[in-house]
């Protein structure tokens, strides 16, 4: 570990999303960027800029090598996610890995393993849990200001990139996912996956998808997402049995906003089920805005990165969080082929292992 206060860190690629993380890590109190990674080594040096004191190598394993390393952030292509995470989480590094955590459950699970047995920090950068807002609306779903949630909307298209690997479930949805896993009570636990996606530009994936996932006691989740869209359109609707919010993330004057107005069912007896002995009425009330810091989000990740790591303790969007999400977009491809049946996310056996090799991993801890 650093000499200073401050704990080291190299990031591993330079390209899309690598320069953020490098930005923030440079400009963190909490760390010392002291390396970047990249197979393009010119490119991460003009990442860096000329007169930068940072080293730079082409080389995971030369990287893994050195001696002044607390931890790895990753910014590859997804598929190349677990073997270098697994490289640095067995030469005892905490390990910080962009979305997703993998380009399949399997390789997510081994990681998340792997970091219990070696007793490491094994972190996902969802950025948007970070944000001011998503954390507003997890507060707000704890405080119970909403009520029991009821159901969640959320959209996020455009006119995007046909990725040449991913689908835009794999692409788009995460975000979606990620944020569900932060705002919902108990995390991302579907009591199965549908989905729907088209193909109408014959590229080989789906660039328009809609992803149903029905939660416990009885509400839903559903996503929609889209490459195609001429218009762009980032939208959450949370309905609860208090209150209903909406987040339109495209309207700086007003992301946030809190309604309440609803429907509420009165059963008239008990003992009648028909919709006869019900009445319904309407809440039309006040809507109000609720005040949000403007903060850099990658900022408070990488904090929340190193104090996860000084506090030995999961952080707010840790590997089993990650897992979640994987689990989900993995069982999207088999609805898929299924065409659009509801499937099982296999996240109760996910959540079994992750059990199983606590326990293991305490144990061995008190030998």
């Amino acid at each position: 570990m650093s000499t200073d206060s401050r704990l080291s860190v190299a990031v591993v690629g330079a390209g899309y999303w690598g320069p953020n993380l490098i930005r923030n890590f440079r400009t963190s109190p909490d760390w010392d960027l002291v390396a970047v990674c990249d197979l393009d080594s010119e490119r991460a040096q003009q990442t860096l800029g000329a007169r930068s004191g940072v080293d730079v190598t082409d080389s995971v394993e030369a990287l893994l090598a050195r001696t002044d390393l607390d931890a790895v952030a990753i910014a590859t292509p997804a598929r190349t996610h677990g073997p270098i995470a697994e490289a640095a989480l067995r030469s005892g590094r905490h390990v910080l890995v962009e979305k997703p955590l993998s380009h399949d459950r399997a390789s997510a699970a081994a990681m998340v393993d792997l970091a219990h047995e070696e007793g490491l920090v094994l972190m996902a950068d969802h950025t948007f849990c970070y944000t001011p807002v998503v954390q507003k609306i997890h507060d707000l779903i704890a405080e119970g200001e909403l009520g029991e949630v009821l159901y969640v909307d959320s959209v996020r298209i455009n006119l995007g990139l046909v990725q040449p690997d991913v689908d835009v479930f794999w692409d788009l949805a995460p975000h979606d996912l990620s944020i569900l896993d932060f705002i919902l009570p108990g995390g991302l636990r579907p009591l199965g996956v549908a989905a729907q996606g088209a193909d109408p530009l014959r590229s080989g994936r789906s660039c328009v998808g809609y992803l149903t996932l029905p939660l416990p006691g009885g509400a839903i989740a559903h996503v929609h997402v889209n490459w195609l869209s001429p218009t762009k359109i980032r939208q959450m609707v949370v309905g609860g049995t208090r209150r209903t919010l909406v987040w339109d993330d495209v309207n700086p004057q007003q992301r946030l906003s809190v309604y309440d107005r609803g429907v509420d069912l009165t059963q008239q007896s008990v003992d009648a089920v028909d919709r006869a002995a019900s009445t319904v009425s309407y809440r039309l009330g006040d809507c109000w805005a609720p005040a949000l810091p403007e903060t850099e989000p990658l900022a408070a990740m990488v904090a929340e990165f190193a104090a996860s790591i000084r506090e030995d303790r999961a952080p707010r969007t840790d590997g089993a969080a990650a897992l979640r999400v994987v689990s989900v977009l993995e069982a999207t491809g088999r609805s898929l082929a299924a065409d659009g049946a509801l499937v099982d996310a296999g996240l109760e056996s996910a959540d079994a292992a992750l059990s199983r090799g606590s326990r293991l991993h305490d144990l061995e801890l008190s030998r």
